[in-house]
């Protein structure tokens, strides 16, 4: 005898096909979901929703990439602006040190224009008493006519005597007209070098004026790029404000996609159990430890690090691994592929599920060679280093997660 579970469903299909009437057609739908097993109808609710969790953070990690690219660029723009600032205000060093070196020759200038000038009226002074006592002589010789020189000659007593007293008369009259033509001499170089100095002193008030007004113009640039740094400062803390929050955001995503993951595998573990299949990673040197996934070189490892894109430091969830694009990325362990599609920052992701809590991560891949539901082994190719999403350079991005929680790699690779 045939039972009811087989009866039924071929009663509906018979009445859908023959009547087509609407009670039969809802109620064999209603028997087909109710027939359904509870934990397909589980998987599938869980399913769509890591499906819907995974494209809103791929959505946020988009937005937060192209924001921390916006960062980056804001900040060099900032840094750039400082470099101005600093180059101009090392301008205005230098002409500072131009006018002070200007005012020090300024000031030793005018100190010889006094000095000479002291020299000078002194000299006019002594030429012009020279010039009295002359003009007064010759009156005097026009007057009383030239009887001084003669009556000193009349009054010798001898002709020795009077040659001796002529040759006097000679002397002191060709020092006074050398006394009149130094004098006259001396005027004309401390005239002469008080032109010199008054030119020289024009030519650093000249100088001076040029450097004040190169001085005034590059306070006027330096306080236009002060103006031009403090806003780009502001641009520059509001973007990287709009990146923490996204930041946060993206971490409050990931946290919701790794409950849903782990809630995912709690059910896959019970359905092990339930078929009889062990759960837990693959032995392979003991629970929890995984094969190399790639050959290379660690450029990153896990924990805090600077952030290479610019802004606050980071926590970097996995290992860095440099690779050639293209190097043959294999499975760590064996398990089921629970996503194998682009993921936000992670580029081309590959997310497996070892059972036991344990699952392990694969970004920035070039290609992509299995598909979600499938089941790899330990070391089968599962895709192909790259550097796409948020990347600076062809390397393999890995992950260890325990109960979707990211754990250092490092210590469980052999």
């Amino acid at each position: 005898m045939r039972s009811l579970g087989v009866f039924l469903p071929r009663f509906f299909l018979c009445l859908i096909a023959r009547e087509k009437h609407p009670l039969a057609i809802s109620l064999a739908i209603v028997f087909a979901l109710t027939a359904l097993p509870h934990g397909a109808v589980a998987q599938t609710s869980i399913d769509a929703r890591i499906r819907a969790e995974k494209e809103k953070a791929a959505q946020i990690q988009a937005r937060l990439q192209s924001k921390r690219a916006e960062l980056g660029t804001v900040t060099l723009r900032y840094n750039d602006l400082q470099h101005q600032l600093g180059e101009t205000n090392a301008a205005i060093g230098v002409v500072n040190g131009r006018i002070g070196d200007l005012q020090t020759q300024a000031d030793s200038t005018q100190r010889k224009i006094d000095w000479n000038t002291v020299q000078l009226d002194a000299a006019k002074k002594s030429l012009a008493l020279h010039d009295e006592l002359l003009k007064r002589r010759l009156v005097n010789i026009y007057e009383n006519g030239d009887l001084s020189y003669l009556n000193v000659l009349i009054s010798v007593r001898s002709f020795s005597e009077f040659v001796e007293r002529w040759e006097d008369l000679r002397l002191l009259i060709a020092a006074n007209e050398r006394a009149i033509r130094a004098r006259k001499a001396a005027e004309q170089r401390v005239a002469s070098v008080e032109a010199d100095l008054e030119r020289t002193r024009l030519q650093l008030a000249a100088q001076q004026e040029e450097q004040q007004q190169a001085r005034s113009q590059l306070d006027s640039l330096a306080s236009e790029r002060a103006n031009l740094v403090e806003l780009a400062g502001q641009q520059r803390r509001h973007v990287a404000a709009q990146v923490a929050e996204m930041e946060d955001l993206s971490a409050a995503e990931e946290a919701e996609l790794e409950s849903l993951i782990r809630e995912r595998e709690r059910e896959l573990e019970a359905q092990r159990r339930a078929a009889g299949i062990s759960g837990g990673v693959e032995s392979a040197g003991g629970p929890g430890s995984f094969s190399w996934p790639v050959t290379g070189t660690i450029t990153s490892p896990f924990g805090w690090r600077s952030n290479p894109f610019g802004g606050s430091p980071e926590f970097h969830q996995g290992l860095d691994i440099a690779a050639p694009t293209g190097t043959t990325v294999a499975a760590a362990a064996g398990g089921t592929v629970i996503m194998a599609q682009w993921y936000g920052g992670y580029g081309n992701y590959i997310l497996i599920d070892h059972g036991g809590g344990y699952s392990t991560g694969y970004g920035h891949l070039s290609a992509i060679y299995v598909s979600s539901g499938q089941t790899v082994t330990r070391g089968q190719a599962i895709g192909a280093v790259g550097s796409t999403g948020q990347s600076t350079g062809p390397h393999l991005h890995f992950e260890v997660r325990i109960n979707g929680k990211p754990v250092d790699p490092a210590p469980r690779l052999h």
